[in-house]
């Protein structure tokens, strides 16, 4: 593996100035888009989870909360002070309307989250053991169509950025298909899916940051190799990795570059995708660069890790820009 490059550590730039300018009082905050997968998290938490030796184990917590990538993404940017809108579907069912309730209390629009009569919503079991690691089990949901002719495309030329998850593949294309039309960045959160499912989306895609385990799904590994083969074969402006407690890594333009992690005590890592993600799209909407909007996106997500719970532990753009000061 070639040796890839560091970001340096100089002092906070002018793209981050800017930033702090569309989130004053006074600014229009920059919108973002999101699109894809909502799901109601059922969450315990406990000393340990049950394993081969231990087939019940007492829960230390336990909530409900709003979960799935592209919803916590737009959760994570409404906290960072952005106009978030969320472009989903779910069941006309309790777990939806919850769903629906809970973001739009966190200062997202949901105007465009659908919710389908005799459709069934995506509901999660999340566990989180005293080391904040987690286990997920996921009903994605049933019978909800997946045409996406209802999606208000036009607006998404108001926009500074389109996110999308891949488990609404019809949702994701359309939206980053005008996107592109339209000049607007377009970022994938690339969690594990089929390969067709990325063979659809990647075409239209100008930033793929990858889970490490989808990452090695559709390539074969999780080195620069694997990055290099997305970026020649979908032309991807950016192709990346985050790979948990050793940062996250890229490559742009040719170039690779790789960023530590923060070394933080984690409480619960659950969401910290989802949240590096939707700080990343924002920092892309505002016009930081590769390097700056990777190192905004990690102290969001490092931030995060170091509270308990999903959503309730995101940070606002006034802790992300501390704890990058005081870490640089």
């Amino acid at each position: 593996m070639p040796k890839a490059g560091r970001p340096s550590n100089e002092r906070l730039s002018a793209p981050v100035e800017r930033i702090q300018a569309v989130n004053a009082a006074s600014a229009k905050p920059t919108r973002v888009i999101c699109v894809g997968l909502s799901a109601l998290d059922h969450i315990w938490q406990a000393e340990r989870l049950p394993g081969a030796d231990l087939s019940k184990t007492r829960a230390e917590s336990f909530a409900t909360r709003g979960g799935g990538m592209a919803a916590t993404a737009a959760v994570t940017v409404a906290k960072l002070g952005g106009d978030a809108r969320f472009w989903g579907r779910a069941g006309d069912d309790p777990a939806g309307h919850v769903m629906r309730d809970q973001m739009a209390g966190e200062g997202v629009d949901t105007r465009w989250f659908r919710l389908f009569e005799q459709a069934r919503s995506s509901v999660s079991g999340v566990f989180v053991d005293r080391a904040g690691e987690r286990h997920i089990v996921n009903f994605r949901g049933g019978d909800m169509p997946e045409d996406a002719g209802w999606l208000p495309l036009s607006d998404i030329r108001e926009a500074g950025c389109v996110l999308a998850d891949p488990r609404w593949p019809e949702g994701a294309v359309a939206a980053f298909d005008a996107a592109r039309k339209a000049g607007v960045a377009t970022v994938l959160d690339g969690d594990v899916a089929d390969t067709q499912v990325f063979e659809r989306i990647l075409p239209f895609t100008d930033h793929a940051i990858f889970s490490e385990p989808a990452l090695r799904a559709l390539a074969g590994s999780r080195t620069s190799d694997a990055l290099e083969a997305i970026e020649a074969r979908f032309g991807c402006t950016v192709v990346a990795v985050t790979l948990g407690g050793e940062g996250v890594a890229w490559r742009c333009k040719g170039t690779e570059m790789r960023l530590p992690a923060h070394e933080v005590a984690v409480v619960d890592t659950n969401g910290a995708g989802d949240v590096f993600h939707g700080a990343y799209a924002l920092a892309v909407a505002n016009g930081m660069q590769v390097a700056e909007a990777m190192r905004f996106a990690s102290a969001a997500a490092a931030l995060k890790c170091t509270r308990p719970d999903g959503r309730s532990a995101i940070p606002t753009f006034d802790e992300v820009i501390q704890f990058q000061r005081k870490h640089s």
